[in-house]
């Protein structure tokens, strides 16, 4: 009897795997996994409050160095000026939702990126990493504890000079994530580009491909940004508007999985 219980201890004790500051990582199901890709309005750079640096009690980050760490903004560490982003919100959010969960946020943005960066072995050397392999690599070993619930989007600014190849881009990043990850039941939510000035050309084309990817790659998801505010720089939303995005994408989020489109 004494032995069985001491091997029972031992089964408790090894699945047992805590996050550093003592977060209790839970078994695969309950450990609910958003990878974040694009570049700079995901990464984040929203200016930093003291109230961005308290955490979820149930939310964490995989850190550059791979290890689980309670999230706090910035959670990227894309570029110095990473700050506050939209993840955050919408990870707590999730974790509202579930009580019996815990969410890990896989930070993988990187600023100033275009979707030619988001190939197989392209390095970017603003931000010194191979994005989309780097992206990967992150998501696997994350999803070593965990299952991957949602990818979350917001690209395009980079990449006005190939709007007429940008749905095709984007649609084979999409199936290229989902092939390498396992991830075809996974939502991929996409965010627009500022409406703040009125959009240029190439931006409205790229505005149609978002819309038209995340009709047609199901389960899938269009973010708009209307009433978003933006940073002085006048290019990256500021503190406000990523909040309030992160509200927006868990909105569309929940929308998807009511459809029943997500096993």
């Amino acid at each position: 009897m004494k032995k069985n219980i001491f091997v029972l201890l031992m089964l408790i004790f090894s699945a047992a795997v805590f996050a550093e500051d003592g977060v209790k990582i839970p078994e695969k199901s309950k450990f609910k996994l958003v990878l974040l890709i694009g570049q700079s309005n995901m990464a984040g750079r929203g200016f930093v409050e003291a109230s961005d640096k308290v955490p979820h009690p149930r939310v964490v980050m995989l850190d550059k160095g791979g290890k689980w760490v309670p999230a706090v903004d910035p959670v990227h560490y894309d570029k110095r000026a990473a700050g506050v982003g939209l993840g955050r919100t919408f990870a707590n959010l999730l974790a509202a939702d579930d009580p019996d969960c815990v969410v890990g946020l896989i930070p993988a943005a990187c600023g100033g990126s275009s979707l030619t960066h988001w190939k197989k072995g392209v390095y970017f050397k603003p931000t010194k990493s191979h994005p989309y392999d780097d992206a990967v690599k992150r998501a696997k070993l994350a999803m070593q504890q965990g299952t991957l619930t949602a990818i979350l989007f917001h690209q395009g600014e980079a990449d006005g000079k190939r709007a007429k190849i940008y749905k095709t881009m984007l649609t084979d990043l999409i199936n290229g994530l989902r092939s390498e990850l396992d991830a075809k039941d996974v939502p991929f939510i996409i965010g627009q580009l500022s409406t703040v000035k009125p959009m240029s050309k190439a931006k409205r084309s790229i505005d149609a491909s978002h819309r038209a990817c995340a009709a047609e790659l199901q389960p899938a998801g269009f973010v708009p940004s209307s009433g978003l505010t933006l940073n002085p720089d006048n290019v990256h939303f500021d503190r406000k508007s990523l909040i309030e995005f992160g509200k927006r994408y868990y909105k569309v989020y929940k929308e998807i999985v009511s459809k029943g489109a997500v096993k």
